[in-house]
């Protein structure tokens, strides 16, 4: 991991402890699905679908696949997409450049951010699309909600052999007060500490 990052990791770690019964019971739903796939030796997609795939969705796509990373899972990929297309939000870009993640932006209406997380991952490539757009998968993927209302407007996500509604507040809420920044880095941490909870828990499961 990248230094800074790594420090973060570990100052997080030690709360995952202190999650409440209700949201373990829905992270564990994401367990159970990813405990499933690894264990019968197939491929593990998880899409991360809020609407506008600006913020929530990136930060759970992102941390899923950092998490992954550090627990050994590096046959994971992790997807994100929205009901529409927007780009992904500055405010969300900065909250992670804070955690320690390096992340290069080419510019453009909707950036196609490179996001380095480790010398040993490759970055990943970070923007706006739709759920069903390329390069998510089609098929063979747990749909994993992280906005009360693309919960709503998907009953159905085609393709999809799991799915869990993993909700999040959207930071947005904040956006032009003085609450901005801490709103941010508290949803960030929020997704983060979860994420590692789910990739923690596959990996004791697995051990026994």
């Amino acid at each position: 991991m990248k230094p800074k990052l790594a420090a973060y990791i570990e100052q997080l770690l030690p709360t995952i402890d202190d999650l409440k019964p209700d949201r373990i019971a829905i992270l564990d739903q994401l367990v159970t699905y990813c405990q499933s796939k690894l264990q019968s030796g197939q491929e593990l997609n998880l899409t991360f679908i809020c609407t506008h795939n600006s913020r929530r969705s990136h930060f759970s796509q992102i941390w899923a696949q950092v998490a992954a990373h550090y627990y050994g899972f590096d046959r994971v990929k992790t997807f994100s997409g929205g009901t529409a297309t927007t780009a992904f939000n500055e405010r969300a870009v900065a909250a992670l450049e804070r955690t320690g993640m390096d992340i290069e932006n080419p510019g453009g209406e909707n950036p196609r951010y490179q996001v380095h997380y480790s010398d040993r991952a490759k970055p990943m490539e970070a923007y706006s699309k739709t759920f069903d757009e390329a390069p998510n998968p089609k098929t063979n993927f747990c749909a994993v909600m992280t906005c009360s209302s693309a919960d709503a407007d998907c009953p159905v996500v085609f393709g999809a052999d799991g799915r869990v509604a993993l909700l999040y507040v959207d930071p947005k809420e904040s956006d032009g007060t003085d609450a901005e920044l801490a709103t941010y880095d508290e949803r960030c941490l929020q997704i983060a500490t979860e994420l590692f909870y789910v990739w923690r828990k596959v990996k004791a499961e697995l051990a026994n």
